[in-house]
């Protein structure tokens, strides 16, 4: 028995080093990087096959690899992204017992320093505001359908971080964005569904605020967009808290995992 497990330990330090070198070649490399196939990895690592296969074990736990079986089997490169990031925040969260309450309040804090900063951009009349202007645009095409209004409108807030010059701060933040977003569009959705979703006249107010925010980006005011941006938060947010406030994160469910994806692809297409 001794001797059995004395034998597991060495190919499992060999698997953790050659999951080293491969999460660095995955992380260093861009995104059309593809690893290599099982033989080819043997070769060039000289261990054997049981390693290589506990090495993709441990980069698949870790979401930067799918492992295909079978036939057409092979690994298959996931680059961490604002969506992955946004997830295992989540699941940090909800396993802590965060309250939507506190999720809120500290995206309260830290949004509307990423709106003041596009306001302070030295380009922002060629970036930041033909963005910004065509999401509200297709938002007011919205305000008669909740659900689709909710999305279009919460892509507002994502487009806003990611103008924030600073790399560190905007990944943070919009993985907070993308999970109040994925805890307000299931808001909508169940609201919906018991036809309880607030009045188109809630969702045209939205609109007129983002159009307000818009302008001061525009004119410069940086401090104008930081007061105007955070009242808008907790406003929108009032309205999902008022039921949910004790409530905690949660990502784990099917439709929350759905939601962040869904605001990271809106994000690449902008």
């Amino acid at each position: 028995m001794t001797t059995a497990r004395r034998g597991r330990v060495p190919q499992r330090r060999i698997a953790e080093t050659v999951a080293a070198e491969l999460r660095a070649s995955i992380l260093a490399g861009d995104e059309n990087y593809r690893l290599p196939t099982q033989d080819q990895l043997v070769k060039e690592f000289g261990v054997s096959y049981p390693s290589i296969r506990e090495a993709l074990r441990i980069l698949e736990t870790e979401g930067l690899v799918t492992v295909r079986r079978g036939n057409v089997g092979g690994a298959e490169v996931h680059r961490p992204d604002e969506s992955s990031a946004a997830y295992h925040l989540g699941l940090a969260l909800q396993g802590a017992r965060v309250t939507l309450g506190d999720l809120a309040a500290g995206l309260r804090t830290l949004e509307p320093m990423c709106a003041a900063e596009c306001a302070r951009r030295a380009d922002r009349a060629e970036t930041v505001v033909p963005a910004l202007a065509a999401n509200i645009e297709a938002s007011a095409e919205l305000v008669a359908d909740g659900v689709a209004f909710t999305h279009t409108a919460r892509e507002f807030h994502d487009i806003v971080v990611s103008f924030m010059p600073n790399a560190t701060i905007r990944h943070i933040v919009s993985s907070l964005v993308a999970l109040w977003s994925a805890q307000e569009e299931a808001w909508a959705e169940a609201l919906t569904r018991r036809g309880e979703y607030p009045s188109k006249t809630e969702a045209e107010k939205a609109v007129r605020t983002h159009r307000r925010i818009l302008d001061e980006i525009k004119a410069g005011r940086d401090a104008q967009v930081e007061r105007l941006a955070r009242a808008h938060l907790a406003a929108t947010q009032a309205m999902v808290l008022e039921r949910f406030d004790d409530g905690v994160v949660n990502v784990s469910s099917a439709m929350a995992r759905m939601a962040i994806q869904s605001n990271h692809r809106s994000r690449n297409r902008i």
